[in-house]
């Protein structure tokens, strides 16, 4: 049965970050997801637009081919930061518990991040996820998606204060990240539904993913 509670988890998850972290980081990254709502820099594809073909390395570095799978069924497409978010780790979670239903459906889930294979297979392992987990280091696909942005500068002075550089668990020069996001594709790759959140501690519902599959 599907995990009823994956808001509520993002939600207290988002409440114990505002109680720990500095004031001044948390204006930052409330600044940087602000910034991303109202330039929609990083909108995302929407809904009746076709989906970008892609070929992209899984977490054992084999390549996997969007068309290709589209084939066998609809996709349901995930974005996500990457393993050092917590909050996208919740969701990837979350939707490994209803991965049965999302295949009883006739679907299947692809996970996409910048990390690198190495990083995707610690989650994937960690978490014990039995979908595909991709990796777009340079952010190509993701950009294709209309998700790619420029980690800012503040954002990026919080990251390194914690030890993250994310260039380098990337594997690239860049700071990218992806907006959070899940698209559920269809055989003809016509993207039939599309959640985008610049608000990276809110994600789709697990129940909501089953309801748009449904709809297929």
């Amino acid at each position: 049965m599907s995990n009823p509670n994956l808001t509520e988890q993002l939600e207290a998850a988002a409440q114990q970050f505002k109680a720990n972290s500095p004031f001044e980081a948390q204006i930052k990254l409330s600044q940087m997801i602000e910034d991303l709502q109202k330039s929609g820099v990083a909108s995302g594809k929407q809904p009746g637009e076709k989906a970008a073909d892609f070929q992209l390395t899984n977490a054992l570095g084999q390549d996997v081919v969007l068309y290709e799978e589209l084939a066998k069924g609809p996709v349901v497409l995930v974005y996500y930061r990457g393993g050092w978010c917590p909050f996208c780790n919740m969701q990837l979670k979350a939707y490994q518990q209803i991965l049965p239903e999302i295949q009883e459906l006739g679907a299947q889930l692809i996970a996409i991040s910048p990390q690198k294979p190495d990083h995707s297979l610690s989650i994937q392992e960690k978490e014990g996820l039995k979908f595909q987990v991709l990796s777009d280091p340079n952010g190509l696909v993701t950009a294709k998606y209309k998700l790619l942005f420029d980690v800012p500068q503040g954002v990026k002075e919080i990251m390194e204060g914690v030890g993250l550089d994310l260039a380098e668990y990337n594997n690239t020069s860049k700071w990218i990240l992806p907006v959070p996001a899940t698209f559920m594709i269809d055989e003809s790759a016509i993207i039939r539904s599309a959640y985008v959140n610049p608000n990276f501690m809110q994600r789709q519902s697990p129940e909501e993913i089953l309801r748009e599959l449904r709809k297929l």
